[in-house]
């Protein structure tokens, strides 16, 4: 399909921890392979800013003891998704709207849960994680910025490089590692502690529980004759573009 000049264009990014998946993947599983009290210290630490993302995970894998790489996809395949997340892909596959997700955990369970929902083509961006003979967690990081340490894979660049000045951006997310990236998209769709932040620093943002209350909101927008980008939105990816 072929898009027409007045058509709009969404670009639509997604969280995945906590948002597509009904629990945060990566944080349980260190509480699962984890010290219970490491952890809490270490998530702590990082969700009070005194640690950046990268250091939390380095330290995280290290606290983990694997003992058995089956129990780890066992863990892995007893998590749920947000059922909602199967017709909203095929809402924006229906639509002609780009779906990336965009994720600070990793693509060793990403990529298998995916699979397990026959969402794979789903293009995803994510922190990488391998598991090595002594099954030890080795987490690597393509995608890290050093400027924005809330996320090791840095959710601002993506949305900076894969949307233009023509095309209307879309967020859907609900934790620590979205607060920064909610400044440069036009539409946020928060819960949790992402729909917290929103309140606190004024920014404009739709709630949500579900993916379905997500297609009824872009309904809407796709509806109105004249729809305005958010303003603050326009300026911070401006300033972006500038520093490229």
């Amino acid at each position: 399909m072929t898009k027409t000049q007045t058509e709009k264009v969404f670009k639509i990014f997604v969280d995945f921890d906590g948002t597509i998946t009904k629990l945060d993947v990566g944080e349980n599983l260190f509480r699962k392979f984890g010290d219970e009290a490491s952890v809490k210290k270490i998530i702590g630490n990082y969700l009070s800013e005194k640690i950046a993302s990268k250091e939390m995970w380095l330290s995280l894998c290290k606290s983990a003891t694997i003992t058995d790489k089956q129990q780890l996809f066992d863990f892995i395949d007893s998590i749920e998704i947000d059922e909602t997340f199967i017709e909203f892909a095929e809402y924006c596959k229906s639509n002609n709207f780009d779906l990336y997700i965009l994720s600070d955990g990793f693509d060793l369970y990403i990529d298998r849960i995916l699979k397990r929902e026959k969402l794979e083509h789903i293009k995803y961006f994510s922190n990488k994680m391998t598991i090595n003979k002594d099954n030890e967690l080795l987490p690597s990081f393509p995608y890290l910025d050093m400027d924005y340490k809330n996320s090791a894979n840095c959710k601002r660049n993506h949305i900076i490089n894969l949307s233009g000045d023509d095309e209307f951006t879309i967020f859907v997310g609900d934790g620590f590692s979205d607060r920064y990236t909610v400044v440069y998209c036009d539409f946020i769709f928060a819960k949790d502690d992402l729909l917290k932040y929103c309140e606190v620093e004024k920014i404009t943002y739709f709630p949500y529980s579900n993916f379905s209350n997500v297609i009824t909101r872009i309904e809407k927008l796709k509806a109105k004759k004249r729809l305005k980008k958010r303003h603050q939105a326009v300026l911070s990816r401006n300033e972006a573009y500038m520093q490229e």
